[in-house]
């Protein structure tokens, strides 16, 4: 069934209230009056909807019964990912929010290709979140994963620090594998994926995180590439955490 986004400030009064974008996105749909869609509130909650009116202005769709999100993990989980060029962060953020992260932060590191400037970031990051809502449609999700910039690894690293477990995912790390560290802490509700650009985190860089109490985490003996690490992380704190079920 088709899914859209709607702000709970337009579900009132047993009616959900369509933009103009979602009514084009209706009309090539070619969903018709009368007919069933689901309109997701951002906050976890589904209407089952039937389509009443639609116009240039935009739709209004009958709530016809209600749910909670059967889209959202039960653990949250923040992937931090460092700068790259070219398409690999709308990919790495397309396949986070689709693979159930709660949000995304994007920061400068040491060995960053890519650093846009500030005029820059604001255009990218708008871009990235638009690929976060389509994946959120696409994939079910009952909220659309924010994007956002930190200013600096360090304050990064302490945002990701304060969660209940933070993972620093490191290819020099041979003793604690991801599934070691997954399984040697129990009972987390918060978790963050720390990962590197192209050319992975400087070894000063992977020691202030450990000072910060992140744990340095690897994934095995292969290589992956930046935008594969993070999935690849949260993939395997999903099945950990019974969330492929």
């Amino acid at each position: 069934m088709a899914r859209f986004f709607v702000a709970a400030t337009n579900i009132f009064g047993g009616v959900a209230c369509l933009s103009t974008k979602e009514a084009q996105h209706l009309r090539v749909l070619r969903i018709r009056r009368g007919e069933h869609f689901t309109v997701c509130d951002g906050q976890g909650t589904d209407y089952i909807c039937r389509l009443r009116s639609i116009d240039e202005g935009g739709a209004e769709a009958e709530i016809v019964s209600t749910k909670p999100s059967n889209g959202e993990p039960t653990v949250d989980v923040a992937v931090y990912a460092a700068f790259s060029k070219g398409d690999k962060l709308e990919t790495l953020v397309q396949k986070s929010v689709e693979m159930g992260a709660s949000r995304i932060v994007v920061f400068p590191s040491a060995r960053c290709v890519s650093r846009p400037s500030a005029a820059s970031s604001i255009t990218k990051t708008a871009r990235l979140q638009k690929i976060a809502e389509e994946a959120a449609k696409q994939s079910g999700r009952g909220k659309v994963p924010g994007v956002t910039v930190s200013p600096s690894f360090e304050q990064a690293v302490k945002s990701a620090a304060a969660c209940d477990v933070g993972l620093f995912l490191y290819e020099c790390e041979k003793d604690n594998d991801i599934r070691s560290v997954l399984r040697s802490r129990a009972d987390y509700k918060t978790l963050a994926i720390m990962s590197g650009p192209e050319g992975g985190f400087a070894p000063e860089e992977a020691d202030y995180a450990a000072e910060q109490g992140m744990l340095k985490t690897g994934l095995g003996p292969r290589i992956l590439r930046c935008e594969t690490a993070p999935i690849a992380a949260l993939a395997a704190v999903m099945y950990e955490t019974d969330n492929m079920k």
